[in-house]
């Protein structure tokens, strides 16, 4: 049994602080336990009906309120398949394929066999669904050695568990809730901004076969329309980088930033995991040198399409050969420009044209060369460019204060809630 010292957590409420120890149960002393199922696909009768099942991909690692059924069945699969009901105020927790994601169902509810779900027999609802969720590391480690990763039901009704008094999983409860409301709001916040986005992208571009958009900024509306180019017409290089001999022997901690596809996001550069060369290596990547304000496009594997514009962070650092540098000639193509318009409709559409059969596997540089390029004067160009690089900047800022809030609950929940065996959560 765990020491008095490993049951208290490292932050408690102070009208608890007197409150003594938690008190050590197993899971299953507490909770009853409802499997999953998938009915037959090929059935009709088992499909459609008024009952909502959900799989794995149906809750989010975020909320343990985001869960948004979107398929249904009937009676008759619940009497002749091994699916069966969850009750209402249950916990549906994902034991396989995304082990550990949860959600709350007030409502009775069907999963698929990819959940153990649990009902609790006492305590808070809500409370039980973030201590699980603080214990996601002790699900995980249910995995070790089973051909498919995750846990059974005769693992989780031994997992020991520490429970405070009502009245303290209640103020827990309502204190993570509240975060999580903070959390929701600034990720609708988000989407709502990035869907702002793509809609103005779609009108301050030309639709496809057309050389004037629907929308123009007051000065340039009695312009004239847009002079259909290419990229190989405005560009001064077109040309990707190699991965040094040796491969990860040769990165550093610092030096030369060596850019890879992943440092390449939609838009902007992801440099959190970036890496470095030493200028030794960096001397016989001439070709692959990064300038300032070169157009960095993904153009093998799942990230293709991707683009970024490079700036002094990167400057003078190399590419792979993963990522293609478009140096243009700015009198006639503003970079940000160029930018916004690859991972436009139109962009995104020229890119998955080159792939045979749709499946994105790669582009060479005649065909980026060949990219059909609408292009109106370099005035128009910047307004166009510094509109959709201000909402960037808006929904970076946004993620951002998305992300620490994140991270806020992480850490919260590390000092909230202790663990039978003293570790952290």
């Amino acid at each position: 049994m765990s020491d008095t010292k490993a049951m208290l957590p490292r932050l408690r409420f102070p009208e608890f602080r007197e409150a003594g120890a938690w008190e050590e149960k197993r899971l299953g002393d507490v909770a009853k336990f409802t499997g999953g199922g998938t009915p037959s696909k090929g059935n009709e009768g088992y499909w459609n009906g008024n009952l909502p099942w959900i799989s794995s991909s149906d809750i989010s690692e975020d909320s343990i309120f985001d869960l948004h059924p979107h398929r249904f069945i009937t009676e008759q699969a619940i009497k002749e398949s091994a699916t069966k009901i969850v009750p209402a105020n249950s916990i549906l927790l994902v034991s396989r394929v995304g082990v550990g994601k949860l959600a709350i169902s007030n409502k009775p509810i069907c999963t698929s066999q990819d959940f153990t779900s649990l009902t609790p027999m006492e305590g808070n609802l809500v409370f039980f669904a973030y201590l699980l969720k603080s214990r996601k590391t002790d699900l995980l480690a249910f995995n070790q050695g089973m051909a498919i990763k995750g846990f059974t039901k005769d693992d989780i009704t031994k997992l020991s568990v520490l429970l405070p008094s009502p009245p303290e999983q209640q103020k827990i409860a309502d204190c993570l809730s509240s975060l999580d409301d903070l959390i929701t709001a600034r990720g609708r916040k988000v989407a709502a901004l990035e869907r702002h986005k793509k809609g103005l992208m779609q009108q301050l571009f030309p639709a496809t076969g057309q050389t004037t958009p629907q929308l123009r900024f007051p000065e340039f509306r009695e312009a004239e329309a847009w002079e259909i180019s290419s990229i190989d017409e405005n560009a001064i290089k077109v040309g990707s980088g190699i991965t040094p001999r040796g491969g990860s022997k040769n990165y550093r901690a610092k030096g030369r930033p060596f850019i890879r596809s992943q440092n390449i996001g939609w838009g902007k550069l992801l440099l959190d995991e970036a890496i470095y060369i030493d200028e030794e290596t960096h001397s016989t990547f001439a070709a692959s040198e990064i300038q300032l304000n070169d157009v960095l496009l993904n153009i093998t594997g799942a990230s293709i399409g991707r683009s970024a514009v490079a700036d002094e962070r990167i400057s003078g650092g190399n590419v792979n050969q993963h990522v293609c540098i478009i140096r243009v000639n700015p009198d006639k193509l503003i970079p940000l420009f160029l930018n916004q318009f690859l991972i436009s409709d139109d962009g995104q559409r020229q890119i998955d044209s080159f792939q045979a059969g749709g499946n994105r596997e790669g582009l060479n540089f005649a065909q980026i060369r060949s990219f059909d390029l609408p292009l109106p004067s370099p005035p128009e160009q910047q307004k166009i460019a510094d509109c959709l690089t201000s909402l960037d900047d808006l929904i970076r800022a946004e993620a951002q204060k998305l992300g620490a809030l994140k991270a806020h609950k992480k850490g919260l929940m590390q000092q909230l809630f202790p663990t039978p065996d003293g570790g952290a959560p």
